[in-house]
């Protein structure tokens, strides 16, 4: 039976920090292509942060990018979902008066304002060893980014914040103050089924492999879940099984164990 086969990026296909797949990880998605299963991408991060390097290390049939914001099957652009200038501008507003950080993540640029303006010392060692000199200024982004990396240095601002657009942002919680925040219906979860339905696949053959919190609707979606040994506790809760972690042949082992290769 073909499977759709749905991966996370860090902690998932890399280990965090790393660029680089495992080899029993490279062979292990060509032999499941080669078995006639589609591998498919599925990241919170959008095409200016894969675009770059993911396609040559290894190939995939698609990517799902910018928690469900993209959708790229083969060379088409099958969905990208873009803040409008109008609600960007508002949401660029809210984000400095309530005094939050944020990392604003388009599909070509990323943007952010200058180190000294950060209010977190947290979040300036985000940007200083993950975005060091590849963001354009702040003031060019509206309408040019498609979710974005917030990090509270208050609870309460960010709750603040959180009420302001309970009815237009999905908020993802990644721990230690960082959030990751898309629009308003848009998921991993979301992607994955805009993809299976256009593919014409049932959700049943669909397989979603992940780490962290912002797997949750992929996880909460999919036919199959298979966690990484290194998942957080969420993640391992809800999967049909726990392969090994992911710099121990954890995609290798997920993959024998699914039987697609």
């Amino acid at each position: 039976m073909r499977k759709l086969i749905f991966f996370d990026i860090d902690g998932t296909l890399i280990s965090k920090g790393n660029q680089v797949l495992e080899e029993s990880t490279k062979e292990a998605l060509r032999k499941a292509r080669a078995n006639g299963h589609i591998c498919i991408v599925n990241t919170g991060r959008t095409w200016r942060m894969v675009g770059n390097w993911l396609p040559q290390q290894t190939e995939f049939d698609g990517y799902l990018l910018g928690c469900g914001t993209m959708v790229r099957y083969g060379e088409e652009i099958l969905l990208h979902r873009t803040f409008s200038p109008e609600d960007a501008r508002r949401i660029m507003a809210a984000l400095d008066e309530c005094g939050i950080d944020a990392l604003l993540e388009g599909a070509d640029n990323n943007y952010a304002k200058n180190f000294s303006e950060f209010q977190s010392e947290r979040f300036r060692d985000h940007m200083r060893r993950r975005h060091p000199s590849d963001c354009l200024p702040w003031k060019e982004a509206a309408g040019n980014f498609d979710k974005f990396l917030a990090n509270e240095v208050e609870a309460r601002r960010m709750e603040l914040f959180r009420q302001q657009f309970r009815e237009d942002l999905s908020f993802i919680d990644r721990d230690r103050g960082f959030w990751e925040i898309a629009p308003k219906g848009y998921s991993k979860g979301s992607a994955m089924t805009f993809l299976a339905d256009r593919l014409q696949i049932p959700m049943a053959d669909t397989v979603a492999v992940g780490d962290s919190n912002n797997d949750l609707e992929m996880f909460q979606s999919a036919g199959t879940r298979i966690a990484m040994g290194n998942a957080v506790d969420n993640i391992k809760n809800l999967s049909d099984f726990v392969t090994t972690d992911v710099l121990q042949d954890g995609i290798w082992n997920a993959l024998s164990w699914l039987g697609a290769i």
